[in-house]
């Protein structure tokens, strides 16, 4: 029998993944209603009031201080998303200028605060949003559709607690009164896959969708580590903030993306702007109802953070939907490729003692490499395990996620020394690209050799790859014994108080290709 040591093919949970503390796979704030999949807001009480008449007395008095006009036609918006003492007032000058009852859904482009996503947007698995306002329904249908395609995924850890879609929700409850929301989380987005998911959100857009993205803009001072200038704060902040404005105004996606390079500005949600503005249609008029500074707010520039308030009018383009075809599904030049990469990064951090940059990757990056996918990278010498470390969820294109783990796997994994020089040639590499992970309700679900297997009990977790039971010659029985080992209990753990998740994994390897 193969000594994996302690029976498993394990993962190192990276630091973007929520389980790696002990929290839920899935949202922690879930709750069971009638069969509904409840999130609550994890903001209230913190961001905002947590009374419900507190809070509706509080952004009354906002709306009612707001002085902005009704604009006919508005079809997107950036809002800030910074506490209501602070940018409260300019968020509600930008939902006054919209109609009430005109819109029948609206999308949030939020951005991703805690988890590091790249080319990656994150959306929810729940019916309907909580806060102290009442529940939202989420438009599931159109979250199931664009869950399609590879650029958007569930990643909780990016949904729990983003502040930059929650602050948004008690104004639009308040105002807007009944819509079903699709709250999407940006993570970094490249200019190609900026366009690309505007292309698909565009198959979903109609005349009674309001697209708003949550962004503030330029966070200067040492606690945002960004001084670009130290003298004529206010002046220099406003022309630094209305440079990038004149970006959107054009809805000039590469200059605006370049000039935050060039710059480093500190615009925290550019990627959801980027979305929009690709999205909006050509006849688009651009207005700005408000800029503001914090500094000025509370009479201190020593760090402040800007907000704009700006509104969109058009009429969106009606147009039959049509699918994007993107290749998720690998040649055998690609798995050559990949597999190559992963060692070269093994002899890469060996020789240099750091990863390299893209610009030094040896292979060619097609197209289908780029799209997001979580990856495990296993070493083995002589069949025993020398390494093995991944993520569960997509974060970053599916190259980058074999390069990082391939790295992870050799000298991070920490039932191991990091492998040497003399031990490379020795070493055989295995890839597993997964799936996402599903629920299902009883572990009699699982099919051995076709399913991974996540099981959580409390605050103890453990996982297999696909290949680990048909590789021990394990029943079902077996494996969830030794699953349950794993995890730190009993091996009758699994019995009683588990949830299990299965996911699929496409696997290749060195000798096979």
């Amino acid at each position: 029998m193969r000594n994996y040591s302690n029976i498993t093919l394990f993962l190192l949970f990276i630091v973007t993944l929520p389980f790696a503390c002990g929290d839920n796979l899935s949202l922690s704030q879930e709750n069971h209603r009638e069969s509904k999949k409840v999130y609550q807001s994890l903001i209230a009480g913190q961001w905002y009031d947590a009374n419900p008449e507190k809070l509706k007395q509080q952004i009354s008095e906002m709306f009612n201080k707001a002085d902005g006009e009704l604009i006919e036609h508005v079809i997107g918006l950036i809002l800030p998303h910074a506490g209501y003492m602070y940018s409260g007032l300019t968020a509600c000058r930008g939902i006054k200028t919209t109609e009430k009852g005109t819109y029948s859904r609206i999308i949030i482009l939020g951005t991703s605060h805690r988890a590091s996503l790249e080319n990656l947007i994150s959306l929810p698995s729940v019916d309907c949003y909580e806060t102290p306002m009442g529940e939202i329904p989420l438009d599931t249908e159109t979250i199931q559709e664009l869950k399609k395609y590879p650029y958007f995924k569930e990643v909780p850890l990016a949904q729990q607690g983003e502040h930059s879609v929650e602050i948004e929700l008690p104004l639009l409850q308040y105002f807007k009164g009944e819509f079903k929301l699709i709250p999407l989380i940006c993570g970094r987005l490249d200019i190609e896959t900026t366009e690309r998911v505007a292309r698909i959100l565009k198959n979903y857009i109609d005349e009674k969708t309001l697209v708003i993205a949550s962004s503030d803009f330029t966070h200067y001072g040492p606690n945002y580590n960004y001084t670009p200038f130290n003298e004529n704060i206010p002046e220099n902040l406003k022309k630094l903030d209305m440079v990038a404005y004149q970006y959107i105004e054009k809805r000039d996606v590469k200059g605006f993306y370049d000039y935050i390079e060039k710059t480093g500005i500190t615009i925290c949600g550019p990627y959801g702007i980027g979305v929009l503005m690709y999205l909006l249609p050509e006849n688009t008029q651009t207005k700005l109802i408000e800029y503001k500074q914090s500094g000025e707010i509370v009479n201190d520039y020593r760090n402040s953070v800007s907000y704009f308030s700006i509104a969109f009018t058009g009429i969106w383009q009606k147009g039959e939907k049509k699918s994007m075809n993107i290749s998720t599904t690998l040649t055998p030049e690609e798995k050559k490729d990949l597999l190559k990469l992963a060692r070269w990064t093994l002899e890469y951090v060996l020789e240099h003692n750091k990863l390299p940059l893209d610009n030094e990757i040896p292979i060619t990056i097609t197209e289908t490499m780029k799209t997001p996918r979580a990856a495990f990278v296993t070493l083995k010498i002589n069949d025993d395990l020398r390494g093995c470390i991944g993520e569960i969820f997509a974060t970053k294109p599916m190259y980058k996620s074999v390069l990082q783990n391939a790295y992870n796997a050799g000298f991070k994994d920490p039932r191991f020394y990091p492998i040497t020089k003399d031990e490379l040639p020795k070493i055989k590499i295995d890839i597993s690209l997964l799936t996402h992970p599903r629920k299902i309700n009883h572990y009699n679900e699982i099919e051995l050799g076709k399913h991974g297997i996540i099981m959580k009990k409390g605050y103890y977790q453990a996982l297999f790859l696909p290949q680990v039971a048909p590789e021990q010659n394990w029943n079902l029985q077996q494996t969830l014994e030794h699953l349950s080992m794993k995890a730190g209990l009993s091996p009758d753990g699994y019995k009683e108080g588990a949830e299990f998740e299965v996911f699929e994994a496409e696997v290749f390897h060195e000798e096979q290709l």
